[in-house]
């Protein structure tokens, strides 16, 4: 399929899931379901290759693992993209976070971001007010790198980031 793609996106740690997670599904509860991929863990999408680039995208995931820390991100605002049709949340970004794009492309004009919802401008405006009834800035934690095949959608590999601070092992 000529569409297909593989992607890899960090992943959060429990409490960070579970924060963007819920006010995800409360989405869900309140009659918006939007037109992006659903079952698939909250993260920030950090580069996508072709698919015939597996097995070395499969290497480089678990040797940036091995060679990153897991690393605290805050949160403290929501956006919408141009166009209207994504509503996210944002990490401030810090070295941390534009050190990890970086080992999957060039950070230029990406913005980093978790998404709640895909959908119609007008859907997106009223899905707004009700995200912001439950936001709140927070900090959360990158502890993972997932990597996954779209569409249909593949999980690949899940790794945990695993070195520590100080270059200490």
């Amino acid at each position: 399929m000529e569409n297909k793609a593989l992607y890899v996106l960090a992943g959060y740690d429990s409490q960070t899931e579970e924060y963007l997670s819920g006010i995800q599904e409360k989405l869900y509860a309140q009659g918006f379901s939007g037109v992006h991929t659903k079952g698939i863990p909250m993260h920030m999408t950090l580069g996508s290759l072709p698919t015939d680039m597996e097995e070395k995208l499969k290497k480089l995931v678990t040797s940036t693992a091995e060679s990153t820390a897991p690393f605290d991100v805050t949160f403290n605002h929501v956006g919408i993209f141009g166009g209207a049709n994504v509503l996210f949340t944002a990490p401030d970004v810090n070295h941390d976070v534009l050190a990890l794009k970086e080992k999957f492309g060039d950070s230029k004009n990406w913005t980093a971001h978790t998404t709640f919802l895909i959908d119609s401008p007008e859907v997106i405006y009223k899905a707004l007010h009700a995200v912001m009834q439950e936001f709140k800035a927070f900090g959360g934690k990158v502890i993972s790198l997932h990597m996954y095949e779209f569409f249909p959608t593949r999980h690949i590999l899940t790794v945990g980031l695993k070195a520590i601070r100080g270059g200490q092992d």
